[in-house]
This record gives C-alpha cells, structure tokens and sequence, in this order.
C-alpha cells in the first residue's frame, strides 16, 4: 500500500469501505477504553477521598452526594418557598447523620468552646432571661426559656446526655455550629445543598422518600405523628430526639433529613430571596431579614424535627424552610456539616 494518505481513496471501494471501517473501530476502542480507564480512576478517586473522610477522629461518615439539577421549592407551601426555580449544584460531601452529642463533645474538648446557651445574658435581656439557659418544648408548657438547658443539658440542669453519645446535639446556636463545622474541616451546607441531598434524587416529591405521608402506614422520619408508631403515648414529654439513623436512608445514602432535629444551613433568610436566587450553587443573600420580626437578622434552617406536624407546618417537606437568630438555641435543633470535593 502506498505511504500516501490519499491512496486510500484510490482502493476501490469495497476496500475502502472496509479501511474506513477498521479505523472508525479502532478509534472507537481507544476511545472507550481511555472514558473507562479515567471513569474507574474517577470512582477509585471518589472512594479513596470517602474512606480518607470517614477515617478523621472527628469528621465521621461522610456521603458523596453527585453533581445535578433539581427544582427547588414547592407551589403547596409557604410563600416563602416559592417561585420554583432550577438550580445546578457541584458534587460535594455531606456527614451520613446529624452531629451527634460524642461527636460535639470531642469539639468541646478539644477547643473549649463555650456555646450560646451557656453564655451568661447581659443587662438588656428580660428578667427572666438573665440566666444562661435556652428554649425547652414541654408537652403541657410549649415553649420556655429553661435556665440551665444547654448541649449537656438539653431539656434543663436536671437532664443530661449520659448514654446519649449517638444522639443529635441540640441546644446549638447557628455560630456554634459554624465553629464546629470550622473545627472539624468542613462548613454548614447551603440552602440549595441541603435540599438538594435530602431529596435524594426524588425530584417534585413532597417528602424525602417519596409521594406519600405514610408509604405501607408507616412513618419514616422521628416527627410528631410518628409518636404511638415509636411507643410513645399522649403523656410521654416529646423531650429528646432519637438516635441517628435510626429510621431508612434516602436515596443518596443520608439518614434523618426530615425530623429528629432541624438543620441549620449556611444561608440568610430573606422571604423573597427565591425570587431572585442564582440557578448555579446559590449561596443565599448578603444578610438576613425576617419581614414576621425586622431587625433580628436571621438564618435559614431545614429538614422539620420530632416535633414537626401537619398542624404546624409540615417543616420535614424538603421545601419547607425555618429561620432563627444567629444566638438561638432550642431543644429541637442541630446540624450537619458538608465538605466541598478536594
């Protein structure tokens, strides 16, 4: 065959037809075989950075959430969560679980960080606010203001966390989560983030695992109506979240995303900010303000927790949105942290 390139179109065409071929096939397998060889490098990659986050004293299981699209919002909820819009999110790591008590603890340790709750109010506070102390839920009582209650104690000075190692930490203000996070390597996730991973790649559901409230009459998250399901009468005190994990995992692998405790996010809130939210890894507005109290900046958190119910809300719907001053502490709130791909 001559060396010239052009020869080929000289062969007659049956040949030709077949060099064609063979190159066209050739250049198909050294194409496929290069996408599987950086795709596997890819994934070992992806699996080695999990195991290398899993593995840190103090960072816990860690989920590889992918990159994707999702419409965020919904159309039967509050007005706050709406317009639906699209929004592009890069992959990034979220902890499998809530931060738990232990996990909080080893921070405490380590850093001697003292929390929000524990501080002691200055002279501009109410009378009855002038002791360190944070909200409390009690069944016949609703909210209060408990002197003494803090993330070793969650519910008072009487209570503590004793054997509740696994348990979510409460009683945690937005800037003591960010401490944590900062502490620990990683950050609080966005809004979008959040909501993002809690559907779990369900898309328009109303609820992390699906359509229904209550798939085969089971309950699939620590919320209120879920009580007699997980042995509690109508005169046990609601007190105390559950143990993580406790209830199925969504699709990518998280537990808890709907109740047990709410989430703080990174965000400030603005009721209006979906209105003019960016579609690509949106990270909330410049400051916060709540239109139901002006001039108490605040954030945003998520997920609903073990007091949430259709009557109040519904907060465990992936849309739902709640928001609290940066300083607040209650016994229904916690965190869990991201990290961003190396």
């Amino acid at each position: 065959m001559s060396d010239d390139p052009a020869s080929v179109f000289k062969l007659p065409p049956a040949t030709r037809s077949a060099v064609i071929l063979i190159v066209f096939f050739f250049s198909w397998f050294v194409l496929t075989t290069l996408w599987v060889l950086n795709e596997a490098r890819r994934i070992k990659r992806e699996k080695e950075q999990t195991r290398a986050l899993s593995s840190q004293a103090h960072g816990g299981e860690m989920v590889w959430i992918p990159a994707g699209r999702f419409t965020m919002g919904a159309t039967n909820g509050a007005p706050d969560e709406q317009p639906l819009h699209d929004v592009k999110v890069r992959g990034f790591f979220m902890d499998k679980t809530e931060v738990t008590n232990g996990q909080f603890a080893e921070f405490v340790k380590a850093t001697g960080h003292v929390t929000a709750a524990e501080w002691t109010p200055d002279e501009s506070a109410p009378p009855e606010r002038r002791l360190a102390g944070a909200l409390v839920f009690h069944r016949t009582l609703g909210w209060r203001y408990v002197p003494g209650a803090d993330w070793r104690h969650p519910t008072g000075p009487q209570s503590d966390i004793a054997g509740r190692e696994d348990h979510p930490v409460v009683q945690v203000s937005w800037e003591d989560a960010a401490a944590y996070a900062r502490w620990a390597g990683k950050r609080l996730p966005t809004e979008a983030e959040w909501e993002y991973a809690a559907r779990g790649g369900i898309m328009h559901a109303a609820y992390v695992w699906g359509t229904e409230l209550q798939p085969g009459g089971r309950w699939q998250a620590n919320i209120f109506p879920a009580r007699e399901q997980l042995g509690l009468t109508a005169d046990d005190d609601p007190g105390a979240p559950m143990m993580v994990g406790k209830f199925p995992e969504n699709h990518y692998g998280l537990t808890d995303m709907a109740g047990n405790v709410s989430e703080w996010c990174a965000d400030w809130y603005r009721a209006d900010f979906y209105k003019k939210s960016g579609h690509f890894d949106p990270v909330g507005p410049d400051s916060g303000e709540d239109p139901a109290e002006p001039g108490v900046p605040k954030r945003v958190a998520r997920g609903g927790s073990f007091l949430s119910s259709e009557t109040n809300g519904a907060a465990y719907r992936p849309a739902a949105r709640l928001k609290a001053a940066t300083t607040y502490a209650a016994s229904d709130l916690g965190f869990r942290c991201v990290r961003s791909k190396p």
